[in-house]
């Protein structure tokens, strides 16, 4: 596995885990972390500077509230020697309190020391949608979510055996 293999997969089980200290493996101390947020569902600080900024934001913050998380990177996993990667991304989640679905999607913009040990320097996250769907539907979606290939998922495969539910074909549609 790559060195960037080894940033996105530490940060995304740290994420969709609930294991801060796995925040040390994905990014620098002074890393950069933006948020774009184009969905209206969901809010984010737009900026956090610093691994325990970041960790805050994205592990203890996001799982107060969220919990069964599955991200996904939809696309090729990031080559030998990468010092940038983007892919697109694909969540599927339950609010604690309501049980209420949570599926989105969008992009990653990563940025790698150049020097080792060659952790994140800048993150950038941008959220295209975020759909909350009715408790009955975490079942069903966490089977499908739940199957698919990851770290790394091919768009072809995340079609296979998707619940009919229309705000996930809008989802789905996102990765052509």
């Amino acid at each position: 596995m790559s060195h960037a293999q080894n940033v996105v997969s530490a940060y995304l089980r740290a994420k969709d885990h609930n294991r801060p200290q796995l925040m040390r493996q994905a990014f620098a101390s002074d890393a950069r972390l933006e948020m774009v947020v184009n969905a209206g569902t969901i809010s984010f600080p737009p900026l956090a500077q610093g691994i325990d900024a970041i960790t805050d934001v994205l592990v203890r913050q996001f799982s107060r509230t969220f919990e069964n998380v599955y991200t996904l990177c939809i696309g090729t996993p990031p080559t030998k020697g990468a010092s940038q990667y983007s892919c697109k991304w694909l969540v599927g989640m339950s609010e604690k309190d309501s049980r209420a679905v949570r599926i989105g999607c969008g992009r990653y913009d990563w940025v790698f020391a150049s020097e080792a040990p060659r952790l994140a320097t800048q993150l950038t996250i941008t959220i295209e949608q975020m759909h909350s769907l009715a408790p009955e539907h975490l079942l069903p979606v966490m089977a499908w979510i739940s199957a698919l290939p990851a770290p790394w998922c091919a768009p072809p495969v995340l079609t296979a055996g998707a619940p009919a539910i229309a705000e996930l074909r809008t989802v789905i549609d996102y990765f052509g």
